[in-house]
């Protein structure tokens, strides 16, 4: 293998560039999925089968069906029907969108394993039922799922490459762009390889330190 480390400093000004994009996709992929993943969890516990139905149907199908599809779905569809936004924002939702079908499973075993007790101490207080999941029940349930939600920001991690299918170029996509333009790969493919692992690796520490607090 014939490895320069001249291609590797010029690739550093496309690799900044693609980090930067893949963590502002991560991220705000992330507080989506753990933000509508609670509001299907708690539509799920509605009363009205007519609210969880729906709400199933559609959770069903989002978890069924490939990331790749539901991201030129958005991406090329929904603009002929007059929907239209870039393409960085449109891979944030789809992530996002994708991984709350997951999260919502992850609430719903925290919501279920808050122990019957707590439910009716609330209703022996008599507390309102929204003070009841704000005070009493989210805040136990969300303790309990801290590891399975960070599981799943690595893997949101991981599936960012597949933005580059609507024209984002986040790291794996700079890394192509460079090969293209130098005809080098062993050293940008090599370079993404050890930034995703070293990413990883520091989103785990971080979440470990989270749930060593939240549990003390």
């Amino acid at each position: 293998m014939n490895w320069d480390w001249n291609a590797v400093t010029d690739f550093m000004p496309y690799f900044w560039d693609g980090l930067l994009v893949t963590l502002q996709a991560l991220v705000l992929g992330s507080l989506i999925s753990f933000a509508l993943g609670l509001v299907w969890a708690l539509l799920m516990r509605a009363p009205s089968r007519w609210v969880r139905w729906p709400v199933g149907a559609v959770t069903e199908f989002v978890r069924n069906t490939p990331l790749l599809v539901q991201l030129f779905f958005l991406f090329y569809v929904l603009p002929e029907w007059g929907l239209t936004f870039s393409a960085l924002m449109t891979g944030v939702f789809a992530i996002g969108l994708h991984y709350s079908t997951y999260t919502m499973q992850v609430y719903r075993a925290g919501i279920e394993a808050v122990p019957v007790g707590q439910w009716e101490a609330a209703t022996a207080l008599n507390l309102p039922r929204r003070r009841t999941w704000t005070v009493v029940i989210l805040p136990q349930a969300v303790r309990r799922v801290v590891p399975a939600l960070g599981n799943y920001v690595i893997s949101m991690l991981k599936d960012t490459p597949m933005l580059m299918a609507i024209t984002v170029l986040e790291m794996l996509g700079e890394a192509r762009l460079f090969s293209q333009q130098t005809f080098r790969f062993t050293e940008p493919i090599t370079v993404i390889g050890v930034a995703f692992i070293v990413i990883s690796y520091l989103a785990s520490l971080a979440l470990r330190s989270l749930e060593r607090r939240l549990v003390h």
